[in-house]
């Protein structure tokens, strides 16, 4: 039986199933007076999801379960991480999608290579959703990854349900074509002494907002969320985080590294961290550097964190945004590295600690390349074209 309303803290609105309890946003709320409701095609409030125009394939390695599934099965899947949806976008993909794709990593399973879910989008001018369910037994250990590529203007939500004892990650890299228009709820549920490392990567689509919430089924759990974006002229990147520590002995670590080039290139990220009045012994800390690479560009940071107990092992925060270092330039060009080159080594100096720590060698020279392509555009061009 799913539970109806959700209890509201200051940092995470009450939840809700039910539809009517989620009015179309204004933009005035404080969950979204940084999101650019206009360009949202609908998605947030009455766009029409019509059936799947995207395509979804995925490697099943062997004793996991890979699927679509619907009926009964999808509707007892619906809230399984425990999650009451506070946005109208999330609680409408809950109530209307027909099927979920399943992946099922069952108890004691060790999955040596990662499993890839591939969406292909092909279609900017179709309202979709999907409702995406990854479920780890307990003392599991198994990486999966979602890889979002193409045009699509798609409506997600992704929940996670990590066993007792398990060692799980969940990669999504948003790669989409420049036309594409994402809203995505994460919600993972940590068990018992279990370990979740959670990566949001976002370098494609005209507007990409994504919400990554955790919470704790027991005592001992441990999440690290870890993130990368990369906005370009006129692209709208937004990160929102919770984590909510409701029980004791748990912790939290948030690393997000971002960079913006272009006029109009806009990102947010906004870490919530509530430590609960019965959350003794947690350790908690967050932190977003930004590097704004060229003017035009605007990048929001804000960490809110919420005590309710004062037995706590350690909480705290760190948020700077800044231009390229002047003095880490000055170095490189005065051992004779040109203009582009030193720029180039310092950005891939930002993130390369971060990429190190996603911990899937496959993704590692692909995301190293995406962040060449991304200089590409604007910084080493405007630098190339000077000393022409």
């Amino acid at each position: 039986m799913l539970e109806t309303k959700k209890i509201e803290s200051h940092l995470n609105p009450a939840g809700s199933f039910d539809l009517a309890d989620h009015p179309v946003p204004t933009g005035r709320e404080e969950i979204w007076r940084f999101t650019p409701l206009k360009r949202l095609r609908g998605l947030h409030a009455e766009a029409e999801f019509g059936a799947p125009t995207s395509t979804t394939d995925w490697n099943t390695p062997s004793g996991v379960r890979v699927e679509v599934v619907e009926g009964d099965e999808a509707r007892a899947l619906r809230g399984v991480s425990g999650l009451v949806p506070n946005t109208r976008f999330a609680a409408r993909v809950l109530a209307e999608v027909p099927s979920t794709l399943l992946v099922d990593v069952p108890a004691e399973a060790e999955v040596a290579e990662p499993i890839h879910v591939t969406v292909q989008g092909q279609d900017a001018g179709a309202a979709e959703a999907a409702h995406v369910v990854l479920r780890f037994g307990a003392h599991s250990r198994a990486v999966v990854v979602l890889d979002h590529t193409g045009h699509a203007s798609l409506a997600q939500v992704v929940e996670v349900v990590v066993g007792d004892g398990s060692q799980v990650s969940v990669v999504s890299l948003q790669d989409w074509s420049d036309d594409a228009v994402h809203l995505t709820h994460h919600e993972a549920s940590v068990g018992r002494d279990a370990t979740y490392k959670h990566v949001g990567i976002s370098f494609g689509g005209d507007v990409v907002r994504m919400d990554s919430n955790v919470h704790y089924a027991g005592p001992g759990g441990s999440a690290e969320l870890l993130g990368l974006y990369f906005a370009d002229e006129g692209q709208h990147i937004e990160h929102r985080l919770f984590a909510d520590h409701n029980e004791p002995r748990t912790k939290s670590n948030v690393v997000y590294k971002g960079a913006l080039q272009g006029q109009g290139a806009h990102t947010v990220w906004v870490g919530n961290v509530l430590i609960r009045q019965v959350a003794e012994g947690i350790e908690t800390y967050e932190e977003n550097r930004n590097l704004v690479l060229t003017d035009g560009c605007q990048a929001d940071s804000v960490p809110n964190l919420e005590i309710e107990t004062g037995e706590i092992e350690g909480a705290g925060h760190a948020s700077a945004t800044g231009r390229f270092d002047d003095e880490q330039l000055f170095y490189l060009r005065a051992r004779g590295i040109a203009e582009a080159e030193a720029r180039r080594l310092v950005v891939h100096g930002f993130f390369n600690d971060l990429i190190r720590k996603i911990g899937v060698p496959s993704l590692e020279e692909k995301l190293m390349a995406t962040v060449e392509d991304e200089l590409s555009k604007n910084v080493l061009k405007d630098v190339t074209e000077v000393g022409a």
